[in-house]
């Protein structure tokens, strides 16, 4: 397998075409973005720990039912995925209020929700990927209706696996953001990547944040919080 020209770079990753036109190359950087690329850093290590959690979480959900674009990790900071078209749409899961939620709610941040929310918003930065329903996403036909419910299949189904995997690892899974995407045959697969980048996790015991909220906040102490999720994780 050989990687050759790049076909995208994003906030967070690159992306590289390979002599096997079914296969892509993902690189994953130590850039950090927040408000949609209005606040600019670094979070160093970063793109190898995202990199090994992500592959580490998406076994899990391959092997818990839900069918991913991971094939296999090539080294500390690349992995092999299958190509597919990106669903435009960011889909949100969320178990407890937090940052938007909880000022759109006037809750406060922390409270519990009955049950999961699952949220969509478009993705176009240009525009700040605003919310969605899906009235919006079937007018505008980024979706159908069987791949609406799939993804909210998925989507549950991801969540419930990882609570439980960051339950024993003493993470709460407050919310996260997925994305999805269709192979050539257009079969939906979840795609893009989970971490602390598109995670909220807060350790269970004091509620200390564990994510990309330290970045976001100028809490500081971004490393040290991802290098912890690994380390919980996979002993690392």
């Amino acid at each position: 397998m050989e990687k050759r020209q790049l076909l995208y770079e994003g906030k967070a990753k690159k992306v590289y075409a390979t002599d096997d036109e079914s296969l892509c190359v993902v690189a994953y950087k130590d850039d950090a973005t927040a408000g949609n690329g209005a606040k600019r850093g670094s979070i160093a290590g970063k793109g190898a720990v995202n990199n090994r959690v992500t592959n580490h979480l998406m076994r899990l959900l391959e092997q818990n039912g839900v069918p991913t674009h991971f094939v296999r990790q090539l080294s500390e900071r690349e992995s092999l995925v299958k190509k597919v078209d990106i669903v435009p749409l960011e889909v949100i899961v969320r178990n407890i209020a937090a940052g938007s939620l909880a000022q759109r709610l006037g809750v406060p941040e922390g409270t519990r929700l009955a049950a999961p929310v699952l949220e969509h918003c478009y993705k176009n930065d240009a525009l700040g990927d605003p919310m969605v329903n899906e009235y919006h996403i079937l007018a505008m036909g980024w979706a159908v209706r069987e791949e609406l419910d799939t993804i909210a299949q998925y989507a549950f189904r991801v969540n419930e696996v990882l609570a439980e995997v960051l339950r024993g690892a003493g993470i709460q899974l407050v919310d996260f953001k997925l994305e999805f995407g269709r192979t050539a045959e257009g079969k939906i697969l979840l795609a893009d990547e989970i971490s602390g980048d598109t995670c909220r996790f807060w350790d269970e015991a004091t509620g200390e944040k564990l994510d990309k909220d330290r970045f976001r906040r100028d809490m500081g102490g971004e490393e040290d919080a991802y290098r912890e999720v690994l380390h919980r994780l996979l002993g690392a």
